[in-house]
């Protein structure tokens, strides 16, 4: 007999509504802009890491690939170099993954930029935001650099791919062809060096091959650093921020990097979005933007350890 009912309690779908309502007031107060932007599109992210969700041209209308997008970012960016000052938006979010405890292919996203912000002070406001959601304290922040020498005695700034992989021997417990040394970096993260953290912090600086859409500068000791945040609560990846990078031909860069990457790894090329480009171009404002996991974070919220409790309808 099939099971219709919801999967979250309605406790927890009332939680849901109250987080939602909180969220909202949050930057009511702050004067922060509520937009919207489609879900399918032309184009989509090409970070090796993160899978689209595509719609063959064979099978739609429209006669060309849609895209259900991972996220909001090229849409808003595109609004933000249209002068729309600070917004943020609420929506569905799409991932090609399989369903794990920590994830669902579908999920709820809150994204939001601050022209004019600095990473540290949109790090400031997601404080805020957790703050104001978890009743939490001051949460604590680590530079990537720092986790990485305290925790294991390596420099994850200068350590070479040869190193990596015989510091990583017998340390973890995933290990595959083709890992490049950001993959390692983030295991020996994830399995390592995470559990001996507190249960909420921030960890900023990233070694610069993991910039993705964020601005790289040397920080005090002369590393090439990407400026970018993650947020970490309940043992999971809340948030992830950026400085954000406004420069195009850069930007173009880092797709073709991207998209030989994808070759090499034998994944399906995504086709670039050029109107993310042409935005960069015109001129998109110095800001800083995050995207926060709401599913993730009703988790914390409802003291849930499977996202499937807190949906209303999980991915089978």
């Amino acid at each position: 007999m099939l099971d219709w009912r919801t999967s979250a309690s309605l406790e927890t779908l009332k939680l849901r509504a109250w987080m939602l309502a909180e969220v909202r007031q949050f930057f009511a107060e702050r004067e922060v802009l509520e937009v919207e932007t489609p879900l399918l599109d032309t184009s989509t992210v090409t970070d090796v890491h993160i899978q689209s969700f595509e719609i063959g041209a064979e099978t739609n209308s429209l006669r060309q690939a849609l895209f259900l997008q991972t996220s909001p970012e090229y849409a808003m960016k595109r609004m933000l170099s249209a002068d729309s000052g600070a917004i943020y938006q609420i929506c569905k979010a799409f991932r090609h993954e399989e369903r794990t405890q920590q994830h669902n292919p579908e999920f709820t996203l809150l994204e939001w930029y601050q022209p004019g912000y600095s990473m540290q002070a949109l790090m400031d406001e997601v404080e805020a935001l957790i703050q104001c959601l978890l009743k939490t304290k001051v949460l604590p922040r680590f530079s990537y650099g720092q986790l990485f020498q305290t925790h294991l005695g390596l420099d994850p700034h200068s350590i070479t791919l040869d190193e990596l992989k015989s510091r990583s021997a017998g340390l973890l417990e995933v290990v595959g062809n083709n890992l490049d040394a950001t993959d390692y970096l983030q295991l020996l993260l994830s399995q390592k060096i995470e559990p001996q953290l507190p249960p909420h912090f921030f960890v900023y600086d990233y070694p610069s091959a993991q910039a993705a859409l964020a601005v790289v500068e040397n920080d005090s000791e002369g590393n090439a650093v990407a400026k970018r945040f993650e947020l970490y609560c309940g043992g999971m990846e809340l948030a992830n921020g950026y400085f954000e990078l406004t420069d195009a031909a850069e930007q173009r860069q880092r797709f073709e990097r991207d998209q030989n990457r994808r070759r090499a790894l034998g994944s399906p090329e995504i086709p670039v979005d050029e109107m993310l480009l042409a935005a960069l171009d015109s001129g998109l404002p110095n800001c800083a933007g995050v995207a926060l996991g709401l599913d993730r974070l009703l988790m914390v919220l409802a003291g849930k350890s499977d996202i499937g409790e807190v949906l209303s309808f999980p991915s089978s």
